[in-house]
């Protein structure tokens, strides 16, 4: 939908999405719910030994390549959307919602069924635009928050942190707007020519300088 500056290097984050999958244990079952921008085959290509479930509204961005990585692929309607993340119940090692909580009808009972689709002891990576991106300045490839249509509400956070409290869930690492270096120093570099532009570097270089992303990882509590 967003253009944005293919800028280079790409950097991994050591709380990002990438590193969340190397710490997976060897074998792991991982449930990526809102799996657009061809994240099958990102994961797959890092990490083949995982059994990766893609679960989303629509083949957002999405190649046959990618598609076809998935070991599972499932399309479903909006209005159904949590209620098929419920039946993996208890089934899954590892949920990752990157960008998609921002994107659903009812984001509490898809963050519900998340948490209930891990086993005890499973784990949770989420990201979503920050609180303060609602103030931030208007580009291509989304700094801003309203700069994506598709966005249906801003998440408050101090609600999610309790909200994952509440379903049983430890948090691990926790940043309300994540600004890893040196990306952050490196959008700082390109901050010239993004602005002028008006497009964010594709690398998430103009993300980490502005703090656009809040990132949780968490994890299952046993029960008891």
């Amino acid at each position: 939908m967003f253009r944005a500056l293919r800028i280079e290097p790409i950097w991994e984050t050591p709380h990002g999405k990438g590193a969340f999958l190397r710490s997976l244990p060897h074998g792991a079952r991982i449930l990526d719910v809102g799996c657009g921008n061809n994240s099958p085959y990102y994961v797959k290509h890092n990490r083949p030994d995982l059994y990766y479930i893609g679960l989303d509204v629509g083949d957002y961005n999405q190649n046959n390549a990618s598609i076809a990585a998935a070991d599972e692929y499932h399309i479903s309607t909006s209005s159904e959307f949590h209620g098929n993340i419920q039946r993996f119940n208890s089934s899954v090692d590892a949920v990752i919602s990157s960008h998609n909580l921002e994107h659903c009808d009812d984001y509490r009972a898809v963050l519900n069924a998340m948490a209930g689709a891990l086993r005890p002891g499973g784990r949770m990576f989420l990201s979503f635009p920050c609180e303060a991106s609602a103030r931030f300045p208007h580009r291509n490839g989304c700094l801003n928050f309203f700069d994506d249509d598709t966005h249906q509400r801003l998440l408050p956070w101090l609600s999610i942190n309790e909200d994952l409290s509440t379903l049983g869930m430890a948090v691990d690492f926790r940043a309300r707007r994540y600004r890893p270096m040196p990306l952050a120093l490196f959008g700082l570099l390109y901050e010239p020519i993004s602005a002028a532009k008006k497009e964010v570097a594709n690398n998430g270089a103009t993300w980490a300088l502005y703090g656009f992303e809040s990132v949780i990882w968490a994890r299952r509590k046993p029960p008891g």
